[in-house]
């Protein structure tokens, strides 16, 4: 089994282990379909900051690995190889903000005064 296919699995897991408590609520005084669409929610948010935060520590390390070898191949261009690193790391973490932003969104939404 290769490392992706262990991340993966790793990942659904802490999913489910995660999603358990929502789905085994009752639904009291919210009604079936509102109740169900909450939960539904609360996955897709998760889902969601999960696959936000892995995709950019993957990038931000292929980013950092990419300019340590770089700056050992020309140390000359050290500075305006940290620059652009920097700025590439900026980016990619305000990417993960965004999808941060989107997941409050998501979980904010009143969802009994639309239906």
């Amino acid at each position: 089994m290769t490392k992706i296919w262990k991340a993966f699995g790793l990942m659904v897991f802490f999913i489910a282990i995660a999603a358990a408590p929502v789905l085994a609520q009752q639904g009291g005084e919210i009604s079936d379909s509102k109740a169900s669409l909450y939960k539904l929610s609360i996955i897709v948010a998760g889902a969601i900051i999960t696959l936000a935060v892995a995709a950019g520590a993957f990038c931000q390390a292929k980013a950092l690995s990419a300019a340590c070898e770089g700056i050992s191949r020309n140390p000359a261009a050290g500075p305006h190889i940290r620059f652009l690193l920097l700025l590439g790391l900026i980016l990619i973490e305000t990417l993960v903000i965004y999808a941060l932003l989107v997941t409050f969104i998501i979980l904010m939404v009143k969802w009994g005064s639309y239906a």
